[in-house]
């Protein structure tokens, strides 16, 4: 398996998403971003209006033209940047909630993806908390319908579209080695957008046996993945999934349009193609397909100034473009800015003790979690925990109350959602254990044996309430449950996934490796409960 350094047009490869978006502001009048870099990334219209429902849609970066590309009027009116391949934190989206929606509402479109959906589904709580009306699920919403009715169609749109992709070649993320894990003469069928595993390793194939494949597992009859059946009436889009040149794209579209036609009994009403959806300088494309109906249709022929969708950039670029503020939170409660004590009182530097040990469990742990999630996910598990914990330390240093507990749990939380997007990060910025275990369960559709971060997570939280139930001292009840929490990750080797991109990874791989978020809970879990036992029994 060959590994070199990727070739990138960039210079710090943490700086490539927020380069991007003041690129993509210059060379389009009608974009503008927030200014909040590097943490809050936001795209919105240059000319919104309050007086329709706004739409927002986002996630991690590296599929462009997707989402900021395709802000503009007749669609989004803001897009959420997230890192590469990272979902964006809870505070982004917060800001674009409040700086694009009026008293319509907002429309959240949300990709299932786990941390899309926890974070975007404690901003929508919290931007409810605030006054604003969120939904969660276009031109429906241009058309000035109310929130409730665009939040239908954007859910009957989603039910009744299809898609499989296939690649020639992995990703390689900015500053990354490149590998080429497929090998000459390899193609992966089924694979995911940030470059997870497929469901096959295959010979490489002419394109029109792979058009064929890809057709027959989207409308099979077994799976029943889409409501289309022969006579229906469809949409196609063919997306290049960011290094397929538009020739190779078109001859893929040139050989779907006549075997829906002929061989499924399709009419085909529209054919998109081009790259809308990718995966950086991955080699490949994806086929959707989408019953089309007359409101559909309208909806897709209705005019839009996206840029990306696409249309011809109009009107004078201003020779000064200044970033928006941030706009202020609704919250009732004032944000006043925490000081760290000068003097720490004993609980306080227990607390200090414990929040750095914990902390430095996870730094120490980067490598190893960015190995498991490099064969079950997309390697960055140990990255984005690095991140946490290494604003945690900085944040405790300069400004935690260490000697108010309840209010220093409330800064640790800030911090996280500060910088720390994924699947973790919501879970890393709730106020208690309990409280966790319900959001991440609610948002992100996982249980116990689902092969999480719950299964070290549960555990703990059911031996920590039964030993103290029992009257054991708090410390001894949480250094047990810690070993709880730890059992229970390591037996995450023994689940089949059920949610998360591990569910699509094969039983083979998964049994190889433990789950890294359930195994970053378990380290940092138990690094605090070493940590409190020791500074009791001193």
């Amino acid at each position: 398996m060959a590994a070199f350094q990727g070739k990138k047009l960039m210079g710090d490869p943490n700086d490539v998403v927020t380069e991007f978006i003041e690129g993509l502001v210059e060379t389009y009048p009608g974009l503008l971003y927030l200014d909040g870099f590097p943490q809050v990334k936001v795209v919105l219209r240059a000319d919104i209006s309050h007086d329709k429902v706004a739409v927002i849609s986002g996630g991690g970066s590296g599929h462009e033209p997707a989402h900021a590309g395709f802000v503009g009027e007749g669609m989004l009116a803001a897009a959420i940047c997230g890192d590469v391949f990272t979902s964006p934190p809870v505070d982004s989206i917060l800001a674009g909630i409040r700086a694009v929606t009026g008293p319509n509402g907002c429309l959240l479109i949300v990709k299932n993806y786990t941390g899309d959906r926890l974070n975007f589904g404690l901003a929508a709580e919290q931007a409810k908390s605030e006054g604003y009306k969120i939904e969660v699920a276009g031109a429906a919403a241009a058309a000035g319908l109310p929130l409730a009715d665009v939040t239908a169609e954007a859910k009957i749109a989603s039910e009744t579209v299809g898609t499989m992709g296939i690649a020639l070649s992995v990703c390689t993320l900015p500053g990354q080695i490149s590998s080429d894990r497929l090998g000459p003469g390899k193609m992966e069928l089924g694979l995911g957008i940030h470059g997870e595993p497929g469901a096959a390793v295959v010979d490489l194939l002419p394109v029109d046996t792979v058009v064929s494949h890809v057709l027959e597992q989207i409308l099979s009859k077994e799976t029943n993945y889409v409501p289309i059946t022969r006579g229906n009436r469809v949409i196609v889009m063919i997306n290049g999934l960011g290094a397929t040149p538009i020739m190779e794209l078109m001859i893929a579209a040139g050989k779907t349009v006549p075997k829906l036609q002929v061989e499924h009994g399709l009419a085909v009403d529209r054919v998109y193609t081009g790259s809308f959806m990718t995966s950086l300088d991955m080699a490949g494309f994806s086929i959707s397909i989408m019953r089309a109906d007359e409101a559909i249709l309208q909806r897709l022929d209705a005019p839009t100034r996206a840029p990306y969708w696409p249309v011809s950039v109009e009107g004078d670029r201003p020779p000064t473009k200044l970033p928006v503020p941030i706009p202020i939170s609704r919250s009732t409660k004032n944000d006043e800015v925490s000081i760290r004590p000068q003097e720490l009182s004993e609980q306080g530097h227990i607390l200090e003790v414990v929040i750095e040990a914990a902390a430095s469990a996870l730094i120490n742990l980067k490598d190893s979690l960015n190995d498991w999630d490099g064969k079950v996910g997309d390697g960055d598990c140990g990255s984005t925990m690095f991140r946490g914990a290494t604003a945690v330390l900085e944040d405790m240093r300069n400004y935690y109350p260490l000697n108010d507990a309840a209010e220093t749990v409330n800064q640790i939380g800030t911090s996280i959602k500060r910088v720390m997007g994924g699947t973790s990060g919501i879970m890393y910025g709730a106020d208690a254990l309990e409280e966790s275990i319900a959001a991440i369960s609610k948002y992100g559709g996982a249980r116990a044996g689902y092969r999480t971060l719950l299964d070290a997570l549960i555990p703990a939280s059911t031996v920590l309430q039964e030993r103290l139930a029992a009257g054991d001292k708090p410390s001894a009840a949480f250094v047990l449950s810690s070993e709880a929490a730890l059992s229970g990750a390591e037996s995450t080797k023994n689940m089949h996934a059920q949610a998360g991109r591990s569910s699509y990874i094969s039983p083979e791989i998964l049994a190889s490796v433990p789950d890294p978020g359930a195994m970053a809970v378990a380290a940092w879990y138990r690094a605090a409960a070493l940590a409190v036992k020791e500074q009791y029994q001193t």
